[in-house]
């Protein structure tokens, strides 16, 4: 237990750039601790102890531990409420909801270390392994394109950052890494708009103290 927010995380751990951006847009001070992800560091007892499933992020809170980083944003948002996550309007909340699950739950576990470590290690080869990777990446980014085509504005929905935002831009960021597509105009210019913000400038992977 502790008073302060530490936040357990790896550079390019895309769940915990999510929080990272979180954090900083909620003005919310944290120390940061790092585990080397290819390292496997994640599974070293002392971290299981508080995440059992061995994953990043984890967010060490005064009233005890917190996993999964949609959870734990929503813990953020909870405690500092300003400036929102989600949208009042209960459809246009929903919406968020969704596109922001269709990035964490249905692009992001499949191309992660762990899957593509298991593919591997059923006899697939390195290019099979990372076209798999860059072809959910593909897929996933064509539907979230798609979900916001009628979006207007700088941000995923509207004029306000939300969750969706939070979720959006690590994972562009996961696809320049496997080489998959990032060339959806909408897609890009929402990049543009939130790396222009310092909440995300300050959590991209390349300004962490663990970054290599």
């Amino acid at each position: 237990m502790t008073d302060a927010l530490v936040l357990h995380g790896y550079f390019r751990s895309s769940a915990s750039y999510r929080v990272r951006i979180a954090l900083n847009l909620k003005g919310i001070v944290y120390t940061d601790a790092f585990h080397h992800l290819r390292r496997g560091e994640q599974r070293a007892p002392a971290f299981l102890a508080l995440n059992p499933q061995g994953l990043l992020p984890a967010l060490e809170t005064p009233h005890g531990v917190l996993t999964q980083s949609l959870a734990i944003c929503d813990y953020l948002d909870a405690i500092v409420p300003t400036p929102p996550l989600l949208p009042a309007d209960p459809f246009r909340r929903a919406q968020v909801r969704a596109f922001a699950l269709a990035i964490a739950c249905d692009i992001h576990p499949l191309q992660n270390l762990t899957v593509l470590a298991r593919l591997r290690a059923a006899g697939l080869g390195e290019d099979l392994v990372t076209g798999w990777a860059r072809d959910i990446i593909d897929s996933g980014l064509a539907a979230c394109a798609t979900l916001i085509a009628d979006s207007d504005g700088p941000y995923c929905f509207g004029a306000e950052v939300t969750l969706a935002d939070l979720c959006l831009i690590p994972q562009m960021a996961n696809a320049r890494r496997f080489g998959a597509r990032t060339d959806w105009p909408r897609l890009e210019a929402i990049e543009a708009a939130c790396h222009a913000l310092p909440a995300f400038d300050a959590a991209s992977p390349e300004r962490q103290a663990d970054a290599e």
